[in-house]
């Protein structure tokens, strides 16, 4: 045999069919759905042919929903890409993909679709439709799209008869998310569940359940197969304050003789009265103080009920202040320009408690308006500050009196951090109310809307709202500020960033002794100030 026949038998060899990927007349298009992604990552719908065969010289058409054949998501044919009437949402983002690593490609029959950079519009039934010289087939495959959403935020409104209205609100969903509301030992029932959606397609859900005022409740909001994200909110109403030990027998043989005259001359007082008030007019029932209603409308919120529509953390820093601290001369803190800390070597009247003894108010006073100032509670080398007060008050004088409960009823708004609490967080409401948090903040953000009576707290490093105060201001307010007990760090108001100083000529020598100076004081907290 001469080489001519050699390379004959060479070439057919090379041309017989057994070396290619099989050829079949016939076809079925085969897919595996549903096929689920988050927003913003890489989908991959697989589609392949059955038999195995290779799909290099057919078409390939991939369209969404099944009335748009003509504006393909991808189209292939004549072993090319044709864009000329490609869906205008999917250029640049389509291609084909692997159903898996080892499925061979085009070569093998595999014509899955790699769809980059997904988004909500993406969602939908897309069909994959071959066909050949021979045959045509299509099937169907559905892609649905998901979105985290933001963890719950929490609210309440004081009811009668010592029960609490809990809201949980949670946006920037999709699909729709599953809500579920417990306490610490059994699921509730809520009284409403709603949906909303936005424009750009996420869904929002709110719900609210009635508690006993003095229990902890847990909101969870999630999407089915996924891990939830949880509020956790308890609320305590506070024990009465506890006087010093070492009462003597003799006074309380001194309140029992008190009472006991008091009630003789309250009888006399009483029966003088009765015939008088029987003389005038009537409907003249107004009376002092405090008025006791059972309007549910009147109710105290304890939280903002807007607690979930909070100002972004960026346009509240657009009202930034610069706020000082108020010197009045208390031995009981230390306090340097805008540094501010307990005093170790003070010995407190009011024990190991924090009191209004160490809180101190800023400067200036807010009567309107919108208002922003950040808190940094990080010190160099030192374990965070866990204990503090921040927020405002209409105390021209802060009362120094350890038995004075500075809640919101008494003017007093804000939020503290105990130690012994761990990741909770603490209104100054009453009941008191607690709000679990993932990690205790570095940076508190304040906003103050004076105008809308609402004051919210933010954790400036995670860009997220911490929580909401229904305010009803009266009259002019101050920042409050309270550096706790028996913690090494200190609290610094935090300058507005210089690009916003329009009127402040403050030299940058002065912003760094200022840092120094807190450094100082991290470093030799017994200094005099």
């Amino acid at each position: 045999m001469d080489n001519r026949m050699i390379h004959f038998y060479f070439l057919a060899l090379l041309s017989s069919p057994c070396c290619l990927a099989p050829v079949s007349e016939t076809f079925t298009v085969s897919v595996k759905s549903p096929v689920s992604v988050q927003r913003g990552q890489t989908a991959t719908l697989p589609c392949w042919l059955n038999p195995s065969q290779s799909a290099e010289d057919m078409e390939v058409r991939w369209y969404q929903g099944s009335d748009e054949y003509d504006t393909p998501v991808l189209l292939y044919k004549g072993k090319a890409f044709d864009s000329s009437s490609q869906k205008a949402s999917y250029v640049g983002r389509v291609s084909f993909g692997l159903k898996e690593e080892t499925s061979g490609g085009l070569k093998a029959g595999d014509v899955s679709l790699k769809l980059e950079n997904v988004t909500i519009e993406d969602v939908g039934k897309y069909l994959c439709y071959v066909s050949s010289s021979e045959d045509y087939d299509s099937a169907s495959i559905s892609l649905s799209v998901t979105e985290t959403g933001r963890s719950p935020l929490l609210s309440a409104v004081m009811k009668d008869d010592n029960k609490v209205n809990m809201s949980c609100q949670s946006d920037g969903w999709h699909p729709k998310p599953e809500l579920s509301w417990s306490d610490s030992k059994k699921a509730l029932i809520p009284a409403n569940v709603s949906f909303s959606k936005n424009s750009a397609g996420f869904y929002s859900v709110h719900s609210w359940v009635l508690v006993s005022s003095s229990s902890e409740v847990s909101c969870s909001v999630g999407l089915f197969n996924e891990a939830p994200k949880e509020a956790r909110m308890r609320q305590e109403n506070s024990p009465p304050l506890q006087e010093e030990s070492g009462s003597s027998a003799g006074w309380v043989a001194f309140g029992l003789l008190l009472v006991a005259v008091l009630a003789a001359l309250g009888a006399l007082y009483f029966m003088y009265f009765r015939k008088k008030a029987n003389k005038s007019k009537s409907g003249n029932d107004a009376t002092d103080g405090a008025k006791i209603t059972s309007n549910p409308e009147e109710n105290e919120p304890l939280l903002s009920k807007t607690t979930w529509q909070p100002a972004v953390l960026l346009e509240a820093s657009n009202y930034h202040e610069n706020v000082q601290l108020v010197d009045t001369g208390n031995l009981l803190i230390k306090m340097k320009d805008s540094t501010l800390r307990d005093n170790i070597d003070a010995k407190f009247p009011d024990g190991d408690r924090v009191t209004c003894f160490t809180a101190v108010r800023g400067s200036p006073g807010f009567s309107s308006g919108r208002h922003y100032w950040e808190v940094s509670l990080q010190n160099a080398n030192i374990d965070l500050k866990t204990s503090w007060w921040i927020g405002v008050t209409d105390k021209h004088e802060i009362p120094h009196d350890e038995s004075f409960p500075p809640t919101t009823k008494n003017g007093f708004w804000f939020l503290s951090s105990c130690p012994k609490h761990g990741k909770t967080l603490q209104f100054s409401t009453e009941p008191e109310t607690f709000i679990h948090v993932q990690s205790k903040p570095k940076t508190v953000g304040v906003y103050l809307d004076f105008d809308n009576r609402d004051l919210s707290f933010y954790n400036v490093e995670e860009k997220c709202l911490i929580g909401s105060l229904a305010a009803k201001f009266t009259g002019e307010v101050f920042p409050l500020f309270n550096p706790g007990k028996g913690d090494q760090g200190t609290m610094k108001i935090l300058p507005r960033p210089a690009q916003d100083q329009s009127n402040n000529t403050e030299p940058v020598a002065k912003l760094q002794k200022a840092e120094k100076d807190q450094s100082d004081m991290t470093e030799n907290p017994k200094a005099e100030s």
